[in-house]
């Protein structure tokens, strides 16, 4: 196999953009993004996509190219970026994965259980279950109908739980049945290149690119979503928090607070994900050329 798929992972707020760009502009490649909030046109500053100039310098995949009304999967993700990948490689022998959503790069690199595709009318019922009862109602069902599946889920995360809830509804089987874990082969070599910085520095960066979200414009873009907050998409860190603020529930300082935090939070969050992949090269984010000298000398 001589065709590489280099992923680039980390933090949020790590520096992962400028580092995929400068190796796509050094490997003469392109970059898919696998970071699943920037993948909603509506959320363009909150999700700190790429610029027009970052844009237009690399060839980018996966940017802006639904709307938070749209159904997506990690599972659509997987089949969407393999066909993205099969055609990069006809031209070139390396190719980009850049972000921070563990779940797609998962998927990307080790395949995901063949899930059925789900009703509408049966998303729509959990969602409304979800508007009406909150996440402990989402919780109670799930524990019934799939009481392994509750043990192992993110009990905080109603897009998670939905999910589940919705395979067991279409199918009459636990949602838990699907997840055997067979590690599907890829035609191509991957390479999981990790970014960390020392914690004080990255939460500085975190509570700064926050800064600059709400300075360039974050708490309107918000309030152009407002109406479509109960979308999976936008239960996002630096909406939510808006959207408690325009609902009164705490005041518009609380919501930066909590932004940072909330980010902050799920920065930890990736990290102890990562942590458990042995596969994983680990780097510090300034260490530009280490990293493309050790690519060089896998290649």
């Amino acid at each position: 196999m001589n065709k590489i798929l280099i992923i680039l992972l980390g933090p949020t707020g790590v520096g992962k953009t400028d580092i995929a760009i400068k190796l796509a502009s050094h490997f003469k490649s392109e970059i898919l993004s696998a970071d699943s909030r920037q993948f909603y046109r509506e959320m363009e500053i909150g999700t700190a996509v790429p610029s027009e100039d970052q844009l237009i310098k690399i060839r980018h995949h996966f940017i802006r190219f639904l709307s938070v009304k749209d159904y997506y999967s990690a599972s659509m993700f997987e089949r969407d970026a393999i066909r993205t990948l099969t055609e990069i490689f006809q031209t070139r022998d390396v190719a980009i994965m850049s972000g921070g959503s563990a779940l797609y790069i998962d998927a990307v690199c080790n395949g995901i259980d063949d899930i059925p595709d789900v009703d509408v009318a049966i998303r729509e019922k959990f969602l409304n279950k979800y508007r009406e009862e909150g996440i402990e109602g989402l919780r109670i069902e799930l524990k019934l109908l799939d009481p392994d599946h509750y043990e192992k889920v993110d009990l905080r995360n109603p897009k998670r739980i939905i999910r589940a809830l919705e395979i067991c509804e279409t199918t009459g089987r636990p949602y838990s049945s699907f997840l055997t874990k067979q590690r599907r082969g890829r035609d191509f070599r991957l390479f999981k290149i990790g970014l960390t910085r020392n914690k004080n520095e990255l939460y500085e960066r975190i509570n700064r690119r926050a800064d600059e979200m709400i300075k360039n414009g974050l708490e309107t873009e918000a309030e152009g979503l407002y109406n479509l907050r109960n979308l999976n998409a936008l239960n996002s860190v630096g909406y939510k928090e808006f959207f408690d603020f325009f609902d009164g529930k705490i005041t518009r300082e609380k919501a930066v607070e909590l932004i940072k935090r909330n980010t902050r939070r799920y920065a930890k969050r990736q990290m102890t994900w990562w942590g458990k992949d042995k596969e994983i090269e680990w780097f510090n984010a300034d260490a530009q050329e280490e990293i493309i000298k050790y690519i060089e000398g896998k290649i």
